[in-house]
């Protein structure tokens, strides 16, 4: 398959990229810094450009089989529109090349629902804290891209991590429908649920839960990390 990763040269974006040409795939990274990119291969072609703009997102799209989106970007003031407007020319490239598969990654902090793990300091204060005030902006357009994309007509998936972190390799993660049982995922882990949409036609359609159940950091830990950003 010929597959079009968006946001390819983020931290999961550069893992989606290494895995999906280890699965055998075809890839095309978009990325606005092609010089900066790490990964190289005779099936990967890395293009510049920027998802805002509606005639890049048509030249990578066409004759491509699949998209998969790692957009991102860090919390701030002012406003974001990357997810929205970058999905949104997306979709009517994808409408315009005729190509039915679509795999976004949004974030399980998007619904503002507690964590059934999560305990009290994490509910009541921190996720609250990082969706309504760090991460407002962030959030909103996420949910904006949510709404194009199940209203969309194709073949889509969202894929929704909780508290991204950084493992060396692949683990034991879930998949699923229902919030799943823990409250971190490594970026890893997520790119390979992401490869894995494009053999696996359960979650089309569908908004699933991507989960880390083994090596978790610590609460206090990620607290610390997201204090020193």
């Amino acid at each position: 398959m010929r597959i079009v990763i968006l946001g390819a040269n983020g931290p999961t974006g550069r893992l989606l990229v290494a895995q999906t040409l280890t699965a055998g795939h075809e890839v095309v990274a978009l990325t606005r810094r092609p010089a900066d990119f790490p990964v190289r291969d005779s099936m990967l072609d890395v293009v510049g450009g920027d998802v805002l703009d509606q005639g890049t997102v048509d030249s990578v799209v066409e004759r491509s089989d699949a998209v998969l989106s790692t957009l991102g970007v860090p919390f701030g003031k002012a406003p974001v529109e990357v997810y929205s407007r970058g999905i949104a020319n997306t979709l009517d490239a994808m409408k315009r090349y005729a190509v039915p598969r679509l795999v976004v990654v949004s974030s399980g902090a998007v619904t503002g629902e507690s964590e059934p793990t999560g305990g009290l300091l994490f509910n009541r204060v921190l996720q609250p804290y990082v969706t309504r005030v760090l991460g407002k902006t962030v959030y909103d357009d996420m949910r904006r891209m949510e709404a194009l994309v199940t209203s969309s007509g194709t073949d889509w998936t969202i894929l929704r991590p909780s508290g991204l972190f950084e493992l060396t390799a692949v683990t034991d993660f879930s998949v699923t429908e229902a919030r799943g049982p823990g409250r971190f995922t490594a970026r890893v882990d997520l790119a390979a649920a992401m490869v894995l949409q494009l053999s696996d036609e359960r979650f089309i359609g569908k908004v699933a839960h991507v989960i880390t159940t083994e090596h978790n950091p610590s609460l206090l830990s990620m607290i610390w990390r997201e204090a020193r950003r």
